[in-house]
């Protein structure tokens, strides 16, 4: 069971110069407060047996979910976003991992060509929007233009005012035609996220998702966290709202974006046994998060 840490007192703040990418190892003040330290809500990690059961219950009634959408000709756009190293290419993976890839698409789109930037903003993502009984799944989306083009100034602020007018009246036309739109936020710590970078740093096998974004994001950690607060104060709507999902433990953050889905259809053959409950220590809304102050 998670201790109540409401009571336990914060680690001393560390200096700037503490979060760096440029030690060979990870600095041990930092590891010292990555997770399972620290204001989480569990201090342990998910085991990974118990993880294994829980995912391939979950991952059964996906596979049942995904029968119910090409029987019924519905919908489905999940967006995946979140600070660089969140988690959401794991996520996403064991969302599709037994799905029909038939009708189940991951979108990861590079920068936009030259053609590209001179087209309404939204346009190369609608070219992406699913057909009938397709589940569509976006690893990064149109909220590129809220976050990391706003952050490394790829875009000018007025493009950014333009984009918070224009998203919430975007996926309004989305969720009227009937498409099941999910956007997901994964959170960590900082600690954890540079935790996470070092890990890309110092394995051969993960150097290439190292990149030089990522060494930038290290210093822009404010720049981001009034970046995503503004995407949340502005595009967090009732027709569209933000799951934000606490990914320092990325077994959990899997498990718990699942279960937000499968929980919101009456698929055939749904087993609510299978699923369980939501954990709402780990999930909120973007809203909620804001007013929780939980950067």
């Amino acid at each position: 069971m998670p201790q109540d840490k409401s009571t336990q007192a914060e680690p001393a703040m560390l200096d700037e110069a503490a979060y760096t990418l440029d030690a060979d190892e990870l600095p041990e003040a930092i590891a010292a407060r990555c997770f399972p330290h620290g204001a989480y809500a569990y201090d342990e990690k998910l085991g990974k047996k118990k993880y294994e059961k829980r995912l391939e219950k979950l991952q059964i009634e996906l596979v049942k979910l995904q029968a119910w959408v090409r029987a019924s000709g519905e919908r489905i756009v999940m967006v995946f976003e979140g600070r660089d190293a969140a988690g959401k290419g794991g996520t996403i993976k064991r969302f599709t991992q037994y799905m029909n890839p038939r009708h189940a698409r991951v979108v990861a789109l590079s920068k936009p060509s030259d053609v590209e930037t001179g087209q309404w903003y939204f346009q190369r993502y609608v070219a992406h929007l699913p057909t009938n009984g397709e589940i569509v799944m976006f690893d990064r989306s149109w909220y590129n233009r809220g976050g990391v083009e706003r952050v490394m100034g790829f875009c000018s602020e007025d493009d950014v005012e333009r984009f918070f007018l224009e998203a919430p009246v975007f996926e309004g036309l989305l969720e009227r035609d009937g498409v099941h739109l999910f956007k997901f936020w994964l959170t960590v710590s900082r600690e954890e996220q540079l935790k996470r970078f070092y890990d890309r740093k110092t394995n051969p096998l993960k150097g290439w998702k190292l990149s030089p974004m990522d060494h930038a994001a290290v210093g822009k950690w404010n720049d981001y966290t009034k970046a995503i607060a503004d995407i949340f104060r502005n595009t967090d709507t009732p027709h569209a709202p933000w799951t934000v999902v606490d990914s320092n433990d990325q077994k959990r953050a899997r498990l718990e974006a699942i279960k937000v889905v499968l929980k919101a259809f009456d698929y055939d053959g749904k087993d609510d046994g299978n699923i369980g409950p939501v954990d709402d220590r780990l999930v909120t809304t973007g809203l909620d998060f804001l007013d929780q102050d939980r950067f």
